[in-house]
Formats: C-alpha cells, structure tokens, sequence
C-alpha cells in the first residue's frame, strides 16, 4: 500500500469556473500550489481536465440546481465563464456569487471592451466605464455584481480585463484566407492584445498577489492599429494582406457584430501589472510571436 501524499491534502483548494483554453493554459501554473477543480458544462471534457491535473466538476451556470455541489467547496476561484450570448445582466454571476463563500478569493477576467471608444487615447485601469455594445454592458454587470458580493461577504476580489486574445489556434487565418477587408488606415482604429499564456500567467499572480478590489489591464506592450494586425498575422504566415476599404464602404460588407469590434479605438497601459503583480511577459511583442508560431508549423 502506497504511503497517503500528505503534501496534497495540505494544499487549499482552487476551483476554476470555466476552465476552456485559457483555463488549460492557467492548470500547470497552479497545480503544484493548490489542488485544483475545474468546472466544465461538457461531460466529454472530463478526461482531458483530469489529465491536465484537475478535478473535474460537469456543472452550468445557467442551471442553479447544478451548481450546489460547488458550494464552499473552494476558497480561492478563477472565474473564467463569459455572460451569456443576450440581455443586459449576467445572470451567470449572480448565481455564482450565491454560493461562493465567505472570506474567499476570487479572479474574475472580465473584458477591456468595459472601457467603450476612448478615440485612440492612451488609457490605463482609472479610465471611467462606458461600454457601447451588449457583451461589453453585461460585462460591466458581471463586475458590479461580483463586487457587490466581495463587498458583502468580506471576500477578495481581482478583476482582470483581458483584450483580444490570441494563441497559434486562435488567429484570424480564415478571416484573411475569405479576403475580409479591414478599414483603411484614416478610419482605423487601434486595438490591444495579449497572448493567452500571458493571460494565463497574470491571473495566476492576480490569485496570489492581487490587492482587494483591484482592476488589472491585461495586456502587451505592442501598439498597433487593427489593419496593421492582420498584416503582421498575414506577413508571418505568407498569406495576402487583406483589401482596405473606408468604414461606409466596408458596413456593407461585414456582419453588424463585426463592424462593433471595429469601431472602438483605444490604447491601454500595462504599467500596473508589471508592478504590482510583477508581470514578465513571455510575449510583449506580437511580431516576434507571429514569427515563432509560423515557424513552429
């Protein structure tokens, strides 16, 4: 009989709410720390968590009656889950805050979409909220009400604003293999990102080192307008740039949805995460991270 690993029972617990891509890249960064639960909605899901080192828990936001197992099964919590797709209100928080427990600690990624169109402005996490579309206020609700429950239940709560994420699967290579069009440059606007192992690795310090109540901007150093970025991604890749085309010209072409995410323009500091949470960047450039995907195939 193999001696009982006392280690594993000494460690607190993590549960991670949401645990898909981000959530993966965010298990071996805290495994070894605490020993880990994650939530997935999808059965099949289970034998890669497990594999991954974490419990996994089938629950669903949407279904409170699911959720009763998670209560004051953890003290620390990641939560990683989006809104859901309609509405104003994030009801999927509301029934998370219901059952977390007192005196916990809770990362929430929310989205730098909060901040609205600050007109290319260089901004940073004091900026005052003012989203303009659906997803953006639901996520302005899902803050609101988790600070509510920190508030009321003497909890911690670190909020990180994730801009666009990507990773070598999550790069717009169909979108530029369609021959999309992107705006010309005197009506572009500029976007912010970051790699997912990046985020990853913020929210692991923000669930370690995040002071009570605190907004973290979660992203690179790099500066570029949107057209520019899908330049970089079709020069690494060796695929055409896509055609430019005014806005009014290109409102004709694109999907509502899409012609929102490109009609915010905003730069955003990442000076507080290097500080307080001492943030080192595995990949502060997009260039060279374009350049490794690629070459690595």
């Amino acid at each position: 009989m193999k001696p009982l690993n006392k280690q594993k029972f000494k460690r607190p617990r993590l549960l991670i709410i949401g645990c898909g891509d981000v959530g993966m890249r965010l298990l071996p960064l805290v495994r070894a720390r605490f020993r880990v639960f994650a939530v997935t909605s999808s059965p099949e899901r289970c034998a890669a968590l497990r594999a991954a080192g974490a419990v996994p828990i089938v629950a669903n936001l949407d279904q409170r009656a699911s959720l009763r197992r998670l209560k004051g099964l953890a003290r620390h919590i990641v939560h990683l889950a989006p809104p859901p797709g309609q509405g104003v209100l994030d009801q999927r928080s509301r029934k998370l805050a219901a059952i977390l427990p007192d005196g916990a600690r809770l990362v929430y990624v929310s989205t730098s979409g909060v901040y609205g169109d600050c007109q290319g402005e260089l901004i940073d996490e004091t900026r005052p909220l003012a989203p303009r579309n659906a997803r953006a206020i639901r996520r302005v609700d899902a803050e609101r009400v988790l600070r509510q429950w920190a508030r009321g239940s003497g909890s911690s709560l670190a909020i990180v604003r994730a801009p666009g994420i990507y990773a070598r699967e999550r790069l717009p290579l169909e979108r530029l293999r369609l021959g999309t069009p992107a705006l010309a440059a005197a009506d572009d606007v500029f976007t912010n990102h970051i790699h997912a192992d990046d985020l990853a690795r913020i929210v692991a310090l923000a669930l370690v080192r995040g002071l009570p109540g605190r907004i973290y901007n979660a992203v690179d150093d790099t500066q570029l307008q949107m057209a520019a970025y899908f330049d970089a991604v079709a020069d690494a890749f060796g695929m055409a740039r896509p055609p430019r085309l005014a806005r009014a010209a290109l409102a004709q072409q694109v999907s509502p949805q899409l012609l929102s995410f490109m009609s915010e323009s905003r730069r955003i500091g990442n000076d507080r995460i290097k500080r307080e949470l001492g943030v080192r960047l595995r990949y502060p450039q997009i260039g060279p991270a374009l350049a490794a995907m690629a070459a690595s195939g």
